[in-house]
């Protein structure tokens, strides 16, 4: 199995494995991931828990005893018919992409995701880091909100918080890295780190720098579903006056 298509499987603990294609932020492997984890919600078994998707990962969460008591004449117990399913999926998955490729299809996965518009004042009050960022990267603040809205971003990944949105790559010339300790930041607070940028669902401590904010409410644990993004969605921002602002959270 050459490089691409390689993937290696390991325990998290006793209750949860892991199946991992890459350590790094690439549109591919994290399609390759959410194709995985579609395999496994339509191979779903008694004793799972959960299957959390993350960029180039997917991480199976169960019950060790259930798992077992449903499958009592596995080899390796609980683990080992896990570690089996999760090869199988792999492969399965993987041997799909190779042929779609090679046929020139396009992937069957329901991948693409949804697209998002999302307004974001970059006004000195919601976004304390921005004129930071500027003098370390050698811009202005004009240029800085252009890289930061002008471009389009995937969403690798949701957590952290609830509906936290791992978006990327933005701009190099936007590479940053994280503050030293984390500090308040206020829900909708938009920041950047690294190559990627991501939004506050709730006010929370955190490291990022905070280069603006979105009157947008991305979690309401009063709606179904709660979380507004999913992994595979393509997130836009533009921006919007303190008076846009203003009047977005009062409507």
């Amino acid at each position: 199995m050459n490089r691409s298509t390689s993937f290696s499987i390991y325990p998290l603990g006793d209750s949860a494995i892991t199946i991992d294609l890459g350590n790094s932020i690439d549109e591919q492997l994290n399609s390759r991931a959410l194709a995985i984890h579609d395999w496994l919600q339509a191979h779903r078994f008694p004793g799972l828990i959960d299957i959390i998707i993350a960029y180039s990962s997917v991480s199976v969460f169960y019950d060790p005893a259930i798992v077992r008591t449903s499958k009592v004449n596995a080899p390796g117990g609980a683990y080992g018919w896990l570690n089996g399913l999760l090869e199988r999926a792999g492969k399965e998955v993987l041997g799909t992409v190779i042929q779609n490729e090679r046929t020139g299809r396009p992937a069957e996965n329901g991948t693409n995701g949804h697209s998002f518009r999302i307004p974001v004042c970059y006004d000195r009050e919601y976004g304390p880091d921005l004129e930071w960022v500027a003098r370390q990267k050698g811009l202005s603040v004009e240029e800085v909100i252009g890289l930061h809205h002008s471009g389009h971003y995937r969403i690798y990944m949701v957590g952290f918080l609830p509906g936290f949105p791992y978006l990327g790559k933005i701009d190099s010339r936007l590479e940053i890295p994280r503050k030293d300790r984390p500090v308040p930041v206020l829900k909708g607070g938009v920041g950047i780190t690294g190559l990627q940028t991501g939004i506050y669902p709730l006010s929370s401590p955190g490291g990022w720098q905070i280069i603006g904010r979105t009157p947008l409410k991305l979690f309401d644990w009063q709606v179904d579903p709660p979380i507004r993004f999913q992994c595979g969605d393509h997130v836009e921002f533009y921006p919007i006056s303190r008076e846009e602002f203003q009047e977005w959270k009062n409507t």
